[in-house]
């Protein structure tokens, strides 16, 4: 964490601009991806008073933490769509819990929210497996990309191949690494880069929520109020290079906007896949 992040005041809920679009793309059947967007509150619920609830004040607090989430049913099993979407309602329900564990320990024991996040993820793996056995439709497998942010930390999670930017005034970088087998001998040296892109180990995951094996790969950074934060299944990646979403994400628009604007153009571009797109900013003052 550097100096300059953490003199920096925390946003007010009303200075984040987040917004979230998934689409089936032009050649997909059903939409297999998922997104979740929320944050996190301290609450009272007034159950009965002798005097106006105005006098009390704000009922809810200022965000203690946002959540972004993006998941990705794996292939075109029949159970896709719904392990992706039964994942991030185990993973959330988990967080709704244990948020105040997570924004506490952020600051004093980054090591203890991690666990907490890994054991959102395990639940989910463990659920997954579960249900496509109950269900009988194989194995409902999916990608889980999170981005949990308790000022002034951030936590990525990563399980899969979709993935997390980040715009920090102009330094653009990919957060997350893809669990693909290309990836691997890639880092091995088995591949080149140019091998790697170009072979079709490049969507066979070794690592995914549901399937034989989900290792949660956790990144912690630092926030800072320049950042731009952008999640994406590989439906977009599969049609729009890095250098052009760091072009978009450059650009002074709304959050709706630039999702809007990487999904029409993975689409123009063929959407072979379903295509999601999340990204969050605090907004200029």
């Amino acid at each position: 964490m550097t100096n300059e992040a953490s003199v920096q005041q925390r946003p007010a809920t009303s200075d984040i601009d987040v917004f979230g679009l998934t689409d089936r793309g032009l050649v997909r059947k059903e939409n297999a991806d998922h997104f979740f967007i929320g944050s996190f509150h301290r609450t009272l619920r007034i159950h009965a008073t002798s005097f106006p609830a105005d006098d009390i004040g704000p009922q809810e607090t200022e965000s203690r933490g946002f959540l972004f989430l993006v998941a990705d049913g794996v292939g075109s099993l029949r159970a896709s769509a719904e392990g992706s979407a039964h994942a991030l309602a185990v993973v959330t329900n988990h967080l709704l819990h244990a948020s105040e564990i997570c924004s506490n320990m952020a600051l004093s024991d980054r090591e203890a929210a991690i666990t907490e996040l890994k054991t959102a993820v395990s639940r989910a793996h463990e659920a997954l497996r579960g249900f496509a056995e109950r269900q009988g439709k194989g194995t409902a497998a999916t990608t889980l990309t999170m981005y949990a942010a308790f000022w002034p930390l951030g936590f990525v999670v990563q399980v899969g191949d979709s993935r997390l930017y980040r715009l920090r005034g102009d330094k653009f970088e990919r957060l997350t690494n893809d669990q693909t087998m290309a990836q691997m001998m890639l880092e091995a040296g088995v591949m080149t880069t140019a091998e790697a892109e170009a072979s079709h180990l490049k969507h066979v995951l070794w690592s995914a929520v549901g399937s034989q094996e989900a290792v949660p790969e956790v990144l912690v950074t630092d926030l800072d109020l320049r950042d731009r934060t952008l999640l994406c299944s590989d439906g977009l990646t599969k049609h729009v290079s890095d250098d052009e979403i760091k072009e978009h994400m450059m650009r002074d628009q709304s959050s709706k906007d630039l999702c809007h604007a990487l999904v029409n153009l993975a689409l123009q571009r063929g959407g072979t896949d379903n295509v999601t797109v999340v990204s969050g900013r605090v907004r200029k003052t």
